[in-house]
């Protein structure tokens, strides 16, 4: 059998972090990702990562995590945006060394940008490429060290045995064989679950892997209705144009010429939080005021050599996808799903409530970005709770001897892949992934009403069923990205049933989640997280959890 001290479960920035981390503690490490690291999405990510360095101006950790408590919407764990603001600027001075190559100050000191909700010029870049050049910067890393990769590798199950987590079952897409890793401590770093909306900006692996495994196997998801929608997307494609852009002075006009935003964000107009610019778009358009569906990203005051010293991929990206130069003319944009804030349970130090099992970044939800996350937060949340969430598994492994592999998990999963290629005559599966995407934008996108989140409800539990049917083309060993397609598919079912069911239950408008039944955040009776728990053959069992607060009582939140 496979073995490591740590195993952690995806290649993007928090999976890197943490294998660079737990291998620099003297750990045998392994990575397992589904595809090669340097294809994560996390290299999608453009505009920047914050932390208070202070570079521009008079910048605190403090100022940080007050931005990102307000940014929340006051849902957030005030205890981990503390430690996550204080540990930022180490984050970045250690990714410097380690090779980042950030954009620069005329005075050679890292260049930092305005970015929505954010009190300060905070975040550090790297032109519109940053997610990029860090996940090369981390891979360098991982080769340094050695870390075994296990590439081309998919996960279809997390082994719990008396309770602890030890391992994961995999299928090694290279040859169709289903083994067994065993670990001491698991970390999964899988990220988001966009591809579970029809359109969005995440890229093909966003599957939802790690959360529906960790549910799977008894972990909660917590706050999974919250689910952001970047106000700045292409409408023909979903591809992100980076928040940078509006960092760096650009405006939003509609229709009419006119710039919108300072009618819902009287003080910060352009740079309010995510939420408030996509609601404020979505009403241009809802209201006649939009083109085709869209409102417009205006470059063109910036000026070519601007352009393209700080945003050259973006004007690339616009110009492929719609032929339109962002130096001369207008970009129509729109706002599109982006992140989730949900995820799976864990403390402030990557743990989950199942000893021995961890997890980091997008696919975890700590919680710092409660209701809503602040530009350039994500970023920094890979390399800090990548690096924690090894720290702590490392602590756990060197106390650890090395765990019972659920062998029954194993010969489960054998079997019900081998029934997966056996199936015949039933649907195929971009059939339920499409059904799945619309009903996810008709009841849980920007804004919500109780008749069409439970219609996508609806809709889901019968897709669940038909899931059960969907036969496969190929039913060979190698390479089939047929059968890791059926396998995605139903982590992300698990995934938009757990978000419909939150989003029906919360009746107030938070953050990211607005119910046009209950417009008004409802503190009394709403000031808590949304646990989801799996239920064989049922729906989720829904539960609470309190929200820490240390230092910032809730108040009116205003940009």
């Amino acid at each position: 059998m496979l073995q490591h001290d740590i195993l952690v479960v995806g290649g993007g920035l928090a999976g890197m972090r943490a294998a660079v981390e737990a291998a620099e503690l003297g750990l045998d490490v392994g990575m397992l990702s589904k595809i090669h690291p340097v294809r994560s999405h996390s290299g999608a990510a453009q505009g920047g990562i914050n932390a208070a360095l202070g570079n521009r101006e008079d910048d605190t950790t403090e100022a940080h995590a007050f931005d990102t408590v307000k940014g929340s919407d006051y849902i957030g764990d005030q205890d981990a945006i503390e430690l996550f603001a204080d540990e930022a600027p180490q984050a970045i001075i250690w990714l410097e060394h380690m090779g980042c190559i950030f954009s620069r100050m005329d005075d050679g000191r890292i260049a930092q940008r305005p970015f929505g909700g954010a009190s300060f010029p905070r975040t550090c870049y790297c032109a519109d490429v940053t997610g990029l050049v860090i996940l090369h910067t981390l891979w360098e890393q991982c080769q340094r060290l050695n870390v075994k990769v296990y590439e081309e590798w998919f996960a279809t199950a997390l082994s719990v045995q008396n309770g602890v987590g030890s391992g994961v079952v995999a299928l090694n897409v290279t040859n169709g064989s289903i083994e067994a890793i065993r670990a001491k401590a698991t970390i999964f770093a899988t990220g988001g679950a966009g591809r579970s909306y029809y359109k969005t900006t995440n890229g093909l692996s966003s599957t939802g892997d790690g959360m529906s495994m960790a549910y799977r196997a008894g972990i909660p998801l917590l706050d999974m209705e919250f689910v952001q929608f970047h106000p700045t997307t292409l409408k023909s494609n979903g591809v992100l144009m980076t928040e940078g852009a509006r960092g760096e002075g650009a405006y939003l006009i509609n229709a009419l010429g006119e710039r919108f935003m300072f009618k819902y964000a009287p003080t910060k107009g352009e740079l309010a939080s995510r939420d408030v610019v996509s609601r404020a778009e979505q009403t241009e358009i809802n209201e006649g005021r939009g083109v085709d569906g869209c409102v417009f990203l205006d470059l063109r005051h910036l000026g070519k050599q601007k352009i393209m010293e700080r945003l050259p991929q973006i004007r690339e990206l616009a110009l492929d996808a719609t032929g339109i130069d962002a130096i001369d003319e207008p970009v129509p944009i729109t706002p599109g799903m982006h992140y989730w804030m949900g995820g799976i349970q864990t403390d402030k130090h990557g743990a989950t409530p199942v000893p021995g099992v961890y997890a980091a970044g997008e696919c975890a939800c700590v919680s710092v970005h409660g209701a809503n996350r602040l530009g350039g937060n994500s970023l920094l949340e890979t390399i800090v709770f990548g690096k924690l969430a090894a720290r702590h598994a490392a602590d756990y492994a060197a106390r650890m001897s090395a765990p019972d592999f659920n062998v029954r998990q194993l010969e489960s999963e054998r079997s019900r892949i081998g029934a997966m290629l056996a199936n015949k005559g039933g649907e195929r599966v971009n059939v339920v992934r499409d059904e799945m995407g619309k009903a996810m934008m008709e009841g849980a996108g920007i804004y919500r009403l109780p008749a069409s989140i439970q219609v996508g409800i609806d809709r889901i539990r019968e897709l669940k069923q038909r899931y059960k049917q969907i036969s496969l083309d190929d039913k060979g060993p190698v390479f089939n990205t047929d059968l890791t397609g059926l396998l995605e598919l139903g982590f992300l079912l698990d995934v938009a049933e757990t978000t419909l069911a939150g989003a029906l239950r919360r009746e107030e408008s938070r953050g990211a989640h607005t119910r046009l039944d209950f417009p008004e955040r409802d503190d009394e009776k709403w000031m808590k997280h949304t646990q989801a728990r799996f239920r064989p053959d049922a729906d989720p069992e829904l539960g609470d959890k309190q929200v820490t607060v240390t230092k910032w009582q809730p108040q009116a939140r205003v940009y």
